[in-house]
């Protein structure tokens, strides 16, 4: 895939993951877009080193559920350090 398909992924797999996991964030729609991006590298990596199943094409279903996972995945950890941050 080529850097504009990484993006593009990204940015709908972040928008799903905050579809799945509402909720007032710290960074509003933008931060949440660019976890999704980071979040799709993550799923890439993760699925490369524990399943041995890396990111494919752009419409291949796995490669679609590995970055939603990693997005989700971001977005909790961002959500539970910010969240701290705020509060302090």
């Amino acid at each position: 895939m080529g850097i504009i398909a990484w993006i593009v992924l990204g940015l709908i797999a972040g928008a799903i993951a905050k579809a799945i996991m509402p909720g007032k964030d710290p960074g509003g729609i933008i931060i949440t877009l660019i976890l999704g991006v980071v979040g799709a590298l993550l799923g890439g990596w993760i699925g490369s080193a524990v399943f041995g199943v890396g990111l494919g094409g752009f419409f291949n279903i796995s490669t679609w559920l590995l970055a939603i996972v990693g997005a989700l995945i971001l977005l909790a950890i961002y959500r539970v350090i910010v969240g701290r941050k705020v509060r302090a």
